[in-house]
């Protein structure tokens, strides 16, 4: 379980508190400066008269930031910004107040500059709250009224006015329309609906009024749960975060032993403090937080969802890739191939009546049935309510008819008397269509490779240094095999339960890092067996607790961005961090050697923080291409 919503507030409210007060500090240091420098150069008085605003921000500035580092280095955790309190309290005894207030300024600045390069990278999320809409339009019997979204019930009946966002996760009871799904994928995805059709929340509503029932509460709606798993991503530290705070925390005993042998072997105390300063405060532990942050924003404007940011720099890594079937290298939108009607009933009338029903549904064969109907020119009918139970297949009423589209395995088990009826089962994908309760008609569908599956493939090994890619489905063996034919796979698990997709993720993990690529759902095991676990496709749960990463597009150019978004991270986050590092060194030898006082060294510091952020946020940039196949 994550944070709750109350609680997410709840830090974010103290983020912001903490980050208005590191401004005020940094604020606070910048005039008492401009105040020291005007007495000191142009006023030209005594040094107590020009000192004084240096004091000022030293003792309300300073000292809580030094006693703050005071408490971290009595719990153990010797990070680089130690060496900011260090430097502070060694500039007051020393009398050197500009340069300990250069560094009052460095850490609150530099924090701040964290905050606002976080922010900055994280506009997709920001983007994403901007569009959650406050109220909602609850009826109550005759009369509307606007409401919070969390007095909102479950049963409420709710009105969604044209072009307005959906507040919550509901069913249409009254209305006909069309809502554009397309608010996190980018992609235009209209959906008709009609009463009986589920709403998802964020859905933009078109040009007429939907009455809908709500189904979910606002907090446990699909577009609070986005908002959810993008925030809890943020407050998540995956390795490379831990990685700088490891680095940070050898560097300062580091720093600070040379800046006592400086001290040693010069005689001069203010060179201890020089190297301090330019030591203080490290850039790996601004620009690593950054990178990561700005890779989440990246992912989520191409249509990833990063659940776990450990995915990032795990991916990477990476050196099996294990395949599901359906979805993931094919379309996941079957073909219609071949229809079967029952004696004396006219197969244009039926594939009518069928893709009258469909074209509200989001089942794999949908698109396939409503694109048959358009190609044939078959005009479609008004469907008065309709039903679609998770697994129970689809019900409608058309023109005083009940049309029901199920399984063969589902009609046996529901109208075991109507199986003899049905033609021998064949290789590919069916469903059964009955009409008033008389079986109707047998469809069948073939799901066809993706067009870039094989040279995907092909490219895994020379340019993501993968070593073997398998196969594993539930489909039987037939199916695979020609999938696998196609797309250019050797290794193949055919008719695969999903235990025993387990079985051989774990056997494969235990040798090497995986990646496995499933739908979300019945693969969930699997995911959360593999190295990273990866859910595929729009209709994936995005809440499921098994994938560190979500393709809300279904494309396998996606997965290939993302591999190139990881490594891409990994790279400009160490760029930053181990850059900014060595920079640092460099300039602490040039203070232990007494050619870079105090002051110089703090605004060299300060320079180096700078660059070290605006390399970090180059990776919430796209760069010209993210695939290479």
């Amino acid at each position: 379980m994550g944070p709750s919503p109350v609680r997410l507030f709840a830090m974010h409210v103290a983020s912001v508190l903490w980050n208005r007060r590191q401004i005020l500090i940094a604020a606070l240091a910048i005039v008492a400066m401009i105040i020291h420098l005007v007495l000191r150069f142009g006023v030209k008085t005594d040094v107590m008269t020009f000192d004084w605003p240096l004091w000022i921000a030293l003792g309300l500035g300073g000292m809580p930031l030094v006693g703050e580092l005071t408490v971290k280095l009595f719990r153990g955790q010797f990070g680089s910004d130690l060496l900011a309190g260090i430097s502070i309290v060694t500039s007051i005894i020393l009398g050197e107040y500009l340069a300990g207030t250069l560094v009052v300024l460095m850490l609150s600045g530099g924090e701040a500059l964290e905050e606002y390069a976080v922010r900055s990278a994280s506009s997709v999320l920001q983007a994403l709250a901007k569009r959650v809409p406050s109220v909602a339009h609850r009826r109550v019997q005759t009369r509307i009224e606007d409401v919070a979204l969390d007095q909102v019930a479950v049963g409420d009946v709710v009105v969604i006015y044209p072009h307005e966002i959906a507040p919550v996760d509901g069913e249409v009871i009254e209305g006909r329309g069309v809502m554009d799904e397309s608010y996190l994928t980018g992609e235009p995805y209209m959906m008709s609906k009609t009463p009986g059709s589920g709403v998802l929340s964020g859905a933009v509503n078109g040009d007429s009024a939907i009455v809908i029932r709500a189904t979910k509460l606002a907090v446990d709606s699909r577009y609070a749960k986005i908002m959810q798993v993008m925030r809890e991503s943020e407050q998540q530290r995956p390795q490379l975060r831990r990685l700088g705070d490891q680095l940070g925390a050898w560097y300062t005993p580091i720093a600070v032993a040379l800046a006592i042998a400086a001290w040693v072997i010069s005689g001069e105390s203010v060179r201890f403090l020089a190297v301090l300063v330019v030591a203080t405060p490290c850039p790996l532990l601004i620009a690593i937080p950054v990178a990561i942050i700005g890779s989440i924003s990246l992912s989520a404007r191409r249509g990833i969802i990063i659940r776990d940011p450990v995915v990032l720099e795990r991916i990477d890594t990476c050196r099996t890739a294990i395949f599901d079937k359906t979805g993931t290298l094919t379309y996941g939108e079957p073909r219609l191939t071949e229809q079967i009607v029952a004696e004396g009933l006219d197969p244009s009338q039926v594939l009518s009546l069928v893709a009258s029903m469909e074209q509200y549904s989001k089942h794999p064969l949908a698109g396939a049935i409503t694109k048959a109907a358009t190609r044939a020119g078959i005009a479609l009918q008004q469907v008065h309510h309709i039903s679609e139970p998770p697994g129970a297949g689809m019900t409608g009423q058309i023109d005083g008819r009940t049309v029901r589209i199920t399984s063969r395995k589902r009609l046996a088990d529901e109208h075991a008397g109507l199986i003899d009826q049905l033609p021998d089962q064949a290789d590919g994908l069916e469903c059964v269509v009955l009409i008033d309760d008389q079986y109707a008609a047998t469809y069948r569908f073939r799901d066809e490779p993706r067009t870039e599956g094989a040279s995907f493939i092909d490219h895994l090994g020379p340019k993501h240094q993968f070593d073997r890619v398998m196969l594993v489905s539930g489909d039987r063996e037939s199916e695979v095999r020609y999938l696998a034919e196609k797309v250019g796979i050797s290794e193949v698990h055919a008719s695969q339960s999903p235990e025993q997709k387990v079985d051989i993720v774990r056997a494969e993990t235990a040798q090497a890092p995986t990646v496995f690529l499933g739908d979300g759902i019945n693969d969930a095991p699997a995911l959360t067996a593999a190295t990273v676990g990866i859910a595929f496709g729009s209709e994936s749960d995005i809440t499921t607790e098994a994938a560190g990463a979500v393709i809300m597009d279904t494309s396998l150019q996606k997965v290939d961005e993302l591999l190139h978004i990881s490594k891409r991270m990994r790279s400009i986050a160490l760029q930053s961090a181990v850059g900014g590092m060595a920079v640092s060194v460099v300039g602490m030898l040039i203070a232990a050697a007494g050619y870079l006082p105090p002051v110089a060294g703090a605004l060299t510091q300060e320079f180096i923080d700078v660059i070290a952020v605006a390399n970090a946020l180059r990776v919430a940039l796209p760069p010209k291409a993210l695939t290479d196949f």
